[in-house]
């Protein structure tokens, strides 16, 4: 005989085709992993999903799926590749730069905890290769979104555009991840600054020094991350 409480769940949760089921799990999973992570359980998803917790064994095959699933919806970079793409080309390199920063900044510190569950599972064992590889192909997209913006100026540069957009995305990581858990936080503007200006005062009269090592080295960056 049926208990009322499953009697309750049918009527609460009509039936629906795999696709559907799988995509409402991952639209209750996402706001979970952002409050606890990795440490969510299928308990908690099922709640938040009105379903079983069996249910969700149906259509994945086990949490870590589930949880791969969300965080690459979740972490999709197509929003701030767009924005990206929409810089003014015809602005200045710093107000270009300043812009995306901004952006980056956004993403990294809606996306934190995240970000830091996608690296922990990067590092496990029982990552799938193929979730890997999307991880790497978003980080990849963003470097190289980030690269367009700065090659209409790239002749004002010591060092290649693929070059100055890994340094100012680890800018902007190191401003969002740390350091030990500083919660003071930099804007674009003040992180362009950094990047293009340094951080010594040239006194009147004087030229920027150039870095010989740096200037002279031949720059091996390509785009990847």
């Amino acid at each position: 005989m049926n208990s009322p409480d499953q009697a309750e769940r049918r009527r609460r949760v009509p039936a629906m085709a795999p696709e559907d089921r799988r995509a409402a799990l991952i639209a209750a999973t996402v706001p979970l992993l952002h409050e606890h992570g990795l440490e969510v359980s299928t308990r908690q998803i099922a709640q938040a999903a009105g379903v079983a917790e069996g249910t969700i064994f149906g259509v994945f095959s086990d949490k870590n799926s589930l949880i791969l699933a969300a965080l690459g919806q979740a972490l999709d970079p197509q929003p701030t590749l767009d924005a990206m793409a929409a810089i003014d080309a015809g602005a200045g390199l710093r107000d270009r730069l300043t812009a995306a920063a901004d952006l980056i900044n956004e993403r990294f510190t809606g996306s934190a905890k995240l970000m830091s569950a996608a690296r922990v599972l990067m590092l496990s064992s029982e990552l799938h290769p193929e979730a890997v590889e999307r991880m790497t192909r978003s980080r990849q997209s963003l470097l190289a979104a980030l690269t367009a913006v700065i090659e209409p100026d790239a002749g004002q540069l010591r060092r290649s555009p693929g070059a100055v957009a890994r340094l100012l995305l680890l800018f902007c990581g190191a401003n969002t991840f740390g350091p030990f858990g500083d919660p003071r936080r930099f804007d674009g503007g003040e992180i362009v600054s950094l990047l293009l200006d340094g951080l010594l005062v040239i006194p009147a009269g004087h030229s920027p020094a150039v870095i010989p090592l740096i200037a002279a080295r031949q720059d091996h960056t390509h785009g990847g991350a």
